[in-house]
């Protein structure tokens, strides 16, 4: 129950306080009438939500495109490897890359 809000709260002026207690819970369901009208998250939960959604939809992409896939399309690791003269010492002397 600590999760759920009702409107009448923000008419009373209590909004910085609802949002510092969904700070502390990291979401509040807001109600009017009974019933939710509205989610308020915090942000940082709010991100990781949409970057969900987001991997979700690539994942959803690419098994939709494996399934037309021609397989004898794909090259195999040492395939690339060798047509772009790399080796794997010259993977294993390699820096570190953070991709976001």
């Amino acid at each position: 129950m600590k999760q759920i809000v009702p409107i009448s709260r923000f008419n009373k002026g209590e909004a910085s306080k609802i949002c510092e207690e969904v700070k502390e819970t990291g979401v509040k369901a807001v109600l009017k009438n009974n019933v939710r009208v509205m989610m308020l998250v915090e942000p940082n939960q709010y991100d990781e939500m949409v970057e969900l959604l987001e991997d979700y939809a690539l994942l959803f992409e690419a098994e939709e495109r494996m399934k037309t896939a021609e397989k004898e399309g794909f090259l195999t690791q040492e395939q690339v490897m060798k047509n772009h003269n790399i080796t794997q010492t010259d993977i294993d002397k390699a820096e570190d890359v953070e991709l976001e």
